[in-house]
C-alpha cells in the first residue's frame, strides 16, 4: 500500500512542497523498516523442513507417517540420504506449502 502511494506521487510531473516532503518521510520510513528486517534465508531441502518444523512446534517424529521406516527418517535428518521427489510431494502435502519451497530458488 505504501508503495502504491509513493509509485503515484512519483509519477506526478510536479509535485507540492507537501507531497515531497510525504514522499522523503514515506521513503525514510520503508528504508528504516527493512534495515530491522532480518534477511530472510535461502534455504531449502532438509534445512528448510528443520525449520518449518520448528517454527511451527513439530517434532521430526510427526513425520513418521510419511517415511517408511524411523531410520529412513533420521538418515535424511541426519543428512545420510536426501529428500526424493516423492518425499518432497508428501512433506509439501503434510505441511501445506509448495513443493517448490524444497529447491534452491
Amino acid at each position: 500500500m505504501m508503495q502504491e502511494v509513493i509509485n503515484r506521487l512519483l509519477d506526478k510531473p510536479q509535485l507540492t512542497t507537501e507531497e515531497r516532503e510525504y514522499l522523503n518521510v514515506l521513503g525514510s520510513l520503508i528504508y528504516e523498516y527493512e534495515e530491522n528486517q532480518e534477511p530472510i534465508p535461502d534455504i531449502y531441502g532438509i534445512e528448510l523442513l528443520k525449520f518449518i518444523l520448528e517454527e511451527r512446534n513439530l517434532q521430526k517424529q510427526d513425520l513418521l507417517s510419511i517415511f517408511e521406516s524411523k531410520s529412513t527418517l533420521d538418515d535424511i535428518f541426519d543428512g545420510l540420504q536426501e529428500l526424493t521427489p516423492i518425499y518432497i510431494q508428501k512433506l509439501a502435502n503434510f505441511l501445506n506449502i509448495s513443493p517448490d519451497l524444497f529447491f534452491p530458488s
